[in-house]
């Protein structure tokens, strides 16, 4: 019999937590279905000449079964993500797992299969972003005004960060890769790994510990592919996602700390704020959290803030 094939798809580098977490699903599927899955891990899309940003339609069409994708990407079909582009909403990522593992996931999984032919199999960590930029160390929110900034595709993203002075330009991680070295993008916002992993450190000097914005990922998979699975497989698929999940966002969690001290002091500054710098652009961010508090379901934020 013909092996089933399931393609994942990615794009970043095989050492990444992402691709990493994506690995140990194959080896699960592996370890459990041997032979009768082919699994294949596209791991780095861009390397392909592809933007990130194409993954979802890749599964949406079939071309893929799964990839891994931030959920700024899926506002709307499901406008309740979007309470993961509020700054500085999310303290704890234990609050946002707890929240994302619940009542609240479970809505969001339902949402897209209602909205979309995905089905969520999973929510990773995609970190809390942190500021960096070519021109001058960052303690202020002054320090950010006129700075060109590569964003998310995100508008609300935009918004925040246009709050703080800077000139928010959102294109796909690709475009921003190819032209780091150039002036085009002065600043850019990344957590800690994809700051070292996407070599933004060789050009951007200074380094920020704002943590402005913490994201999720989506682990999706194909509906139709899903379905036409035995449900054997559907089951193995699922532990594999619920275990790649675990291994992932315990990678998330401890690359905070690891990925600080891969930066050679020689060519990065680490700007770490006071509690009072840090309230600066909380503060200058504040009505756009107003704005979204009176547009967004109240109990959105029930679930994200501290109890």
């Amino acid at each position: 019999m013909k092996p089933i094939s399931i393609r994942f798809g990615g794009y970043q580098k095989p050492s990444s937590i992402h691709n990493r977490a994506a690995s140990r699903f194959g080896e699960i599927l592996g370890q459990k279905l041997g032979g009768r899955i082919a699994f294949e891990l596209v791991g780095d899309v861009l390397a392909l000449g592809r933007n990130s940003g194409e993954l979802p339609e890749m599964v949406k069409r079939g071309e893929l079964s799964l990839c891994y994708m931030s959920t700024v990407r899926f506002t709307k079909a499901v406008p309740e993500f979007r309470i993961f582009e509020l700054p500085f909403l999310v303290e704890d990522r234990r609050i946002a797992y707890r929240a994302l593992d619940g009542e609240f996931g479970r809505s969001l999984e339902r949402r897209m299969r209602e909205a979309t032919p995905l089905r969520v199999l999973g929510f990773w960590d995609n970190g809390f972003r942190q500021l960096t930029n070519s021109v001058r160390p960052i303690r202020a929110p002054s320090d950010c005004r006129g700075l060109r900034i590569r964003t998310q595709m995100s508008a609300l993203h935009g918004e925040a960060l246009r709050a703080l002075g800077f000139e928010p330009i959102a294109v796909d991680i690709k475009e921003f890769t190819e032209k780091i070295a150039t002036d085009r993008f002065q600043a850019q916002d990344n957590p800690l790994t994809n700051i070292y992993s996407f070599g933004v450190h060789k050009y951007h000097r200074h380094i920020t510990l704002t943590g402005h914005f913490f994201g999720a990922s989506a682990l999706i998979c194909n509906e139709a592919h899903y379905r036409s699975w035995p449900q054997d497989v559907q089951l193995t698929v699922e532990e594999a996602a619920l275990e790649a999940t675990a291994l992932q966002r315990k990678l998330a969690a401890a690359e905070d700390t690891e990925a600080l001290g891969r930066f050679d002091p020689r060519e990065n500054e680490i700007v770490r704020l006071t509690d009072a710098e840090r309230a600066a652009f909380v503060n200058a961010v504040e009505p756009v959290l107003a704005k979204y508090r009176k547009e967004l379901d109240p109990q959105l934020f029930a679930y994200l803030e501290k109890a």
